[in-house]
């Protein structure tokens, strides 16, 4: 492999180095996850009842039960983040956007919860399983749980986010290497402005030389009258 070719797969490297290692989008996909098992938990509504013969009934319903996508959701941000290490370019792009729609359904429960939308207490007797003659006479929603759930929804939302862009800066600096006109065209820029102070790679100077600067012929070189020592005769 000539040094040419060498410095080829090293700047080639250097570009896709930022979509191998997804390091922020991994970490908020693993708070997500966390979040919303730690949300299916917790209680989100205890519902009273009572039916007139026996005492009055207390039911704690916790998010896994109110909501009961919400763990296979987290086990689903789990697996993504090994995906994230699986896949690359397009097919990481698609799993950004799968992570976004996950995110989206993950977060309508608690917040419907949170601002009160829905038929709380009769979603409630629903879940709790109460006999025929039953009536619910209370249900108390905790808003904490709830809140949990759309922060992590909110997390997953942003990793989401990050693969698409992730993904879409790669492939726009990817294509831009790989195009021999911006390629040369940036190699005669950078032997142009060199002071010579900074040696240049050997890639650059080829690029050059492909695109008709000689590396060699700079306008600093000084004159054989100027140097030093010369005499007038």
């Amino acid at each position: 492999m000539s040094a040419r070719d060498a410095d080829g797969l090293t700047a080639g490297a250097q570009v896709a180095a930022p979509a191998a290692k997804p390091v922020v989008p991994v970490i908020l996909l693993a708070v997500a996850a966390a979040g919303l098992w730690a949300s299916s938990r917790m209680t989100w509504v205890t519902v009273q009842s009572a039916d007139g013969l026996t005492e009055p009934r207390t039911d704690n319903l916790d998010g896994g039960t109110w909501f009961g996508a919400l763990t296979p959701l987290a086990l689903v941000l789990v697996a993504a983040i090994a995906a994230v290490f699986a896949v690359k370019g397009v097919l990481r792009q698609l799993l950004g956007v799968v992570v976004a729609v996950v995110a989206a359904v993950a977060a309508v429960p608690g917040f419907a919860l949170t601002i009160g939308a829905g038929r709380t207490a009769e979603r409630a007797g629903t879940l709790a399983e109460l006999p025929g003659r039953a009536t619910v006479t209370g249900a108390e929603a905790h808003v904490f749980p709830a809140v949990l759930s759309v922060l992590a929804a909110a997390c997953a939302l942003a990793a989401g986010v990050l693969l698409t862009r992730r993904a879409e800066t790669t492939a726009q600096l990817s294509g831009k290497y790989d195009n021999p006109v911006f390629r040369r065209a940036d190699a005669s820029a950078q032997v142009n402005k060199s002071d010579g102070a900074a040696p240049l790679s050997d890639r650059v100077l080829w690029d050059a030389l492909d695109a008709g600067t000689d590396p060699t012929d700079t306008a600093d070189t000084p004159d054989d009258d100027d140097r030093p020592g010369r005499r007038e005769p």
